[in-house]
């Protein structure tokens, strides 16, 4: 895992003041407000929180952090570096919250999950998902004349209780690699075959759940009909909900979940039986709220690299979970 490049720029932030924007922004800036808390819902999120433990963030950037992940009940990160000293930093700041984390990957990264304990229950199952040598012929797209060799990061799963339902979390973060034509064919293969893990289990007899969300950084460039990764991922039934607020038109709400703004990368995907039980996720833009003075001192640039080093360069992306 590399390390964003450290930025030049020496900028002090008073973290009460910084907390007291990001509330601000959530509360009242149209289309941020989350949904109220519910004995029938839970609020379920995704945040690759860039290079963690890698980057020598400081504690109130961890404090920062926190803060966002605690409107939340249940979150899954991405991009955790094998030193898990920047995800204990942030769990110090979210007491009665649990943690568990896979072992290392590609790009010698783990996943976790963060959860709120007294609204989510950890059930029994934990894994990952893993393609068998003699299925990886299975997975295959037309246009594609590539082979599948198995996952970069083996997508990491757990199984959660909460109200009057059990359901599998999948938390994913697909390879990236370039533009390049060959790294998107690899990407869109193994968004295929998380696509083929989720509709083989659903249909189990033995399945330990049929109710499988898989969120995560999906590295999505679009949400087109032409997009192989996109096309990949919904081909053997994932439904991905469109971004979503129920403010007018005409709010200025984010539609994309990476900081620059210009990409849909982190999703969630459900099988048929859970589309009715999601609200449409929405991206929350923390980067509209925080260190505006930076901001208006040193222009987008300088501001933009500050959020990827200190904080991170993608946006949590949340979703209402029915769990009646």
């Amino acid at each position: 895992m590399v390390a964003f490049r450290k930025p030049s720029v020496t900028y002090a932030y008073n973290v009460a003041a910084e907390l007291a924007a990001l509330r601000a922004w959530r509360d009242h800036k149209l289309g941020r407000q989350l949904a109220p808390r519910t004995d029938t819902n839970r609020l379920i999120a995704t945040w690759n929180i860039a290079n963690l433990g890698v980057q020598q963030r400081r504690p109130d950037d961890y404090r920062l952090i926190a803060e966002i992940i605690s409107w939340f009940d249940l979150v899954a990160v991405q991009e955790v570096t094998d030193n898990l000293d920047g995800l204990r930093a942030i769990m110090q700041h979210l007491p009665g919250w649990a943690m568990l984390c896979s072992d290392t990957g590609g790009n010698n990264e783990r996943a976790a999950f963060l959860y709120r304990v007294g609204r989510i229950t950890l059930a029994e199952k934990v894994g990952e998902v893993a393609v068998p040598v003699g299925a990886r012929e299975d997975i295959k797209l037309e246009g594609i004349d590539v082979p599948f060799c198995g996952f970069d990061r083996n997508p990491y799963l757990a199984a959660f209780r909460a109200g009057n339902i059990t359901f599998v979390l999948v938390n994913v973060h697909l390879f990236f690699g370039s533009d390049k034509d060959e790294d998107v064919k690899r990407r869109a293969l193994e968004a295929y075959a998380v696509g083929r893990w989720a509709d083989l289990r659903r249909k189990s007899k033995n399945a330990y759940t049929k109710h499988i969300i898989c969120l995560g950084d999906f590295n999505l460039p679009s949400r087109n009909e032409t997009d192989a990764v996109y096309t990949a991922l919904r081909a053997r039934g994932l439904y991905l909900p469109e971004y979503g607020t129920t403010v007018p038109e005409h709010a200025d709400v984010p539609e994309n979940s990476n900081i620059s703004d210009d990409h849909p990368f982190d999703q969630l995907a459900v099988v048929p039986g859970m589309k009715n039980r999601l609200s449409r996720p929405r991206p929350f833009d923390y980067d509209g709220a925080v260190f505006k003075d930076l901001y208006d001192t040193h222009g987008q640039t300088v501001f933009r690299a500050y959020l990827r080093y200190y904080l991170s360069d993608h946006r949590p992306v949340w979703t209402k979970l029915d769990v009646s």
